[in-house]
């Protein structure tokens, strides 16, 4: 069997068009897959392809080239990719193979809607319900907020995506609950399978993403549950404006604005007990630092203006003279 191979790392992605995963592939340009998780690596590393755009929408390929391509059997070959159509993100073709789908706005915003709900009612239960959060997890967490900071900075898209994936991935365990983490990570993925595109077709992507990464984790290692969950929500806006922006579509077309942009609710007030009349030091007791999140928090501005981070795109200007999109 030949040596394995990631996408872009060899000959037999040239049917795909799809550029070098440099960050992949090692010094001699290969990049081997373990043989003990091949569905599930062949199926993260298409996951990968398509969420940054170098596997785009309409794009169709069989069985027999995806084992080409990775240098595996058919058999993990079309694992990955029934598992992969099994998930919304192929689809089967009868006797044609699979086929990259494609999103579009309306489809984006119903995504979009989903997440942002989702999100913001499972962080406000946190306010109510204690979390056992593992806190071991924190310096991993905020590992992944430096890379994914620094890609967003670079406008390195194709480390980006896995690094912001991987980012909110780690993030939602915050959340306690493993089904809402995996549903808000497919969520995202066809997000960026929609956003992708339209980013790529920028000339210059440094500065433009979403790059407060670090703050949400300096907000959840102070257990600021309401500061979290405005960075969150903040997160959520910039992105739909930015993408409105770049699609030419009215981002009022988007019902949850209200929740995003609207004034929140004021936090509830853990009242401090009072010790009795007497008592030594005469001073009010402290609160007891339990195992949920909501002490230590840190002040944070209920809204940030539109614009406020990322600079504005430099878009292509189209040979028809037509004004591209988003201006």
């Amino acid at each position: 069997m030949p040596e394995s191979r990631m996408p872009g790392a060899g000959p037999g992605l040239s049917g795909f068009g799809l550029p070098q995963a440099a960050a992949a592939a090692g010094p001699d340009g290969r990049s081997p897959i373990k043989r003990n998780s091949l569905r599930e690596q062949i199926a993260d590393a298409l996951r990968e392809e398509m969420m940054a755009g170098r596997l785009p929408a309409g794009r169709n390929f069989t069985v027999k080239e995806i084992a080409e391509l990775y240098g595996v059997s058919a058999t993990p070959a079309r694992e990955a990719l029934v598992d992969l159509a099994a998930q919304g993100l192929l689809r089967a073709e009868h006797h044609r193979g699979f086929t990259v789908p494609e999103f579009g706005w309306t489809d984006f915003v119903e995504i979009f809607e989903a997440r942002t709900l989702l999100t913001d009612s499972a962080i406000r239960q946190l306010l109510v319900r204690p979390t056992g959060y593992d806190w071991r997890r924190l310096p991993s967490l905020r590992r992944r907020a430096t890379a994914a900071t620094q890609a967003s900075r670079a406008g390195q898209l194709d480390v980006l995506v896995g690094c912001d994936l991987r980012f909110w991935q780690e993030a939602s365990a915050l959340l306690g609950n493993a089904r809402i983490a995996d549903y808000l990570g497919w969520l995202r993925v066809q997000s960026w399978m929609f956003a992708a595109p339209y980013l790529r077709a920028a000339d210059d992507l440094g500065g433009v993403c979403w790059d407060r990464h670090g703050e949400l984790v300096d907000r959840i290692e102070a257990q600021d549950i309401p500061g979290a969950q405005r960075v969150v929500n903040d997160y959520n806006l910039f992105t739909v404006e930015l993408l409105a922006r770049l699609t030419g579509q009215p981002v009022e077309s988007v019902s949850v604005l209200a929740l995003l942009r609207g004034p929140r609710p004021p936090e509830p007030v853990q009242a401090e007990p009072v010790e009795p009349a007497g008592a030594e030091g005469g001073a009010a007791g402290q609160p007891a630092a339990g195992p949920g999140l909501g002490l230590g928090r840190v002040p944070l501005p209920r809204f940030v203006p539109p614009g406020r981070f990322g600079r504005p795109l430099r878009l292509p200007q189209p040979e028809s003279g037509e004004p591209a999109p988003g201006r």
